[in-house]
């Protein structure tokens, strides 16, 4: 799920993502890579409808940008823009960090194929 960007180039920086634990949005990720002009353009035109003025995640700010720098602390919050949590993205990555935060997450594309309430925590695939 797509709860927030960074606004940047083409419209997105980079994309915040998550997935439903319950009715609670868990952030998991910052996605910088994987995008192309093009993309970030399609992505911002889908996003810039969803702004909303509150965070979607439960479980931020964190309170350090851990191991390998996925975390969002308050001061990165600062220059995020909220959307509502309907977009769902195709996310590849390599694994889960043991802060639960996804190791080298690449945009793979979006998916209206996909309930956004069902984008549950999987081994690999979408958030």
């Amino acid at each position: 799920m797509i709860g927030g960007y960074f606004p940047g180039a083409h419209g997105v920086d980079a994309i915040v993502v998550g997935y439903y634990r319950g009715e609670d949005l868990i952030y998991v990720a910052r996605v910088r890579n994987g995008f192309v002009p093009a993309s970030r353009r399609q992505v911002f035109a889908r996003l810039k409808l969803l702004i909303i003025s509150k965070c979607p995640f439960v479980n931020l700010p964190e309170t350090h940008k851990g191991r390998w720098g996925e975390g969002l602390t308050a001061a990165d919050m600062e220059k995020c823009v909220w959307v509502s949590p309907e977009i769902v993205a195709q996310i590849e990555f390599l694994e889960w960090t043991e802060s639960y935060h996804l190791r080298h997450a690449k945009f793979a594309g979006l998916r209206d194929d996909k309930d956004p309430r069902k984008v549950i925590k999987e081994h690999a695939g979408e958030v």
